[in-house]
C-alpha cells in the first residue's frame, strides 16, 4: 500500500492511496468487521520512512449527527468527461 499528498495550491488537497490485490482484500475485510462492529476502528499507518507526509488514516464509523463533508463518487473519468460542482459530467 502506498499514499501521497498532492497540494492543489488552492487551499485542497489529494490524498491518493495506491493498493495491492492482497490489500484490496484486507481493506474489504477490515471494512466489514467495523461495520459488523461499529464501535471498532482500524487505522492504515505509515512507515515513517522520509521527511515527512501521512502519518496514519483512521478508519471508522461515522456518527449519526456527524456532517458529511466527503463522497463516493466511482471510477475515473474518460476524455471528454469532466468535474462541475463535484459531480462527474459526461460531454
Amino acid at each position: 500500500m502506498r499514499a501521497s499528498l498532492e497540494d492543489w495550491n488552492n487551499g485542497w488537497i489529494e490524498v491518493e492511496v495506491s493498493l495491492s490485490a492482497s490489500d484490496i482484500d484486507r481493506l474489504i475485510a477490515l471494512l466489514q468487521m467495523i461495520k459488523a462492529n461499529p464501535d471498532q476502528h482500524f487505522h492504515a499507518t505509515s512507515d515513517f520512512v522520509g521527511t515527512g507526509g501521512i502519518g496514519q488514516i483512521t478508519f471508522q464509523i461515522q456518527q449519526p449527527d456527524e456532517t458529511d463533508n466527503l463522497s463516493l463518487v466511482g471510477q475515473a473519468m474518460g476524455e471528454g468527461e469532466s468535474v462541475e460542482n463535484g459531480m462527474e459530467v459526461v460531454k
